[in-house]
């Protein structure tokens, strides 16, 4: 996976690739009909027309925007999605039963080592409650933001870059167009189904997804989906495993 802490590496970039504008920041996944999305992308690309076809019905799973979901995500970066929910339940009861920027700021450094965290991720998300309670970021506020305003508010966090941004777009707030052109399995996926010699860049990502808005979102979790279907006799161990973990991060 490309690193998940704040963006300053050349994987992921600080572009908006596939974001809405300010007309349409309320349009989301819900709104935007499944049958309309799915008929553009098989039109426009006979390559995800396959991908669809092969991996059937689109279902995602949501987390509701909130600060507890930004917490979460924090805490599974770089981590097995096992020891991720250890570390976040026990973090969990040491907040009292429910992670919120208050409960957050009662507890102390020893607490949060403790429950698991190491010495960074208890910054990043100490960060993430001052945010909070400062107003910088106001979570009631983010469904009503383009993505662009999203991913700046967001990524002003210690430990929140581009990739966080994204997934928080498409799994949170539901966004429709939001291409993840840093994201490692979207990368593999495309590098397999296009046949690319090596992962492909952001610039040859959006070129290649040009034809997909504003349904981006949609086409990123059908690439996701699409490294189940890996043919056996192409299989070894390693690339296996790195795109099951893949997957699992799609999932938490």
């Amino acid at each position: 996976m490309p690193s998940r802490t704040r963006r300053r590496n050349s994987q992921v970039k600080p572009v908006f690739a596939g974001c809405n504008d300010g007309a349409t920041a309320a349009l989301s996944l819900e709104s935007t009909s499944m049958k309309k999305a799915l008929d553009h992308l098989k039109k426009s690309d006979v390559i995800l027309a396959s991908i669809i076809a092969r991996v059937g019905a689109c279902k995602m799973t949501y987390r509701d925007p909130t600060f507890e979901a930004l917490a979460r995500a924090i805490v599974f970066q770089q981590l097995s999605t096992k020891a991720a929910r250890t570390i976040y339940g026990r973090l969990e009861e040491a907040a009292g039963g429910q992670v919120t920027p208050e409960s957050i700021q009662n507890l102390s450094v020893g607490e949060m080592r403790r429950a698991g965290l190491s010495k960074q991720k208890i910054g990043y998300i100490r960060d993430l409650a001052e945010h909070a309670l400062s107003g910088k970021v106001d979570f009631a506020q983010l469904p009503a933001m383009p993505d662009e305003e999203v991913i700046i508010a967001l990524t002003d966090i210690k430990g929140v870059g581009v990739w966080t941004a994204h997934m928080f777009l498409i799994f949170s707030l539901r966004r429709p167009n939001v291409l993840p052109v840093g994201d490692l399995g979207v990368r593999m996926a495309i590098q397999r189904a296009y046949k690319k010699r090596k992962l492909p860049l952001p610039k040859e990502i959006e070129k290649i997804a040009r034809g997909w808005h504003p349904y981006c979102s949609f086409a990123a979790w059908y690439l996701w989906r699409s490294l189940e279907f890996t043919p056996p006799a192409s299989k070894s161990k390693s690339t296996t495993e790195t795109r099951r973990h893949i997957l699992k991060s799609r999932t938490k």
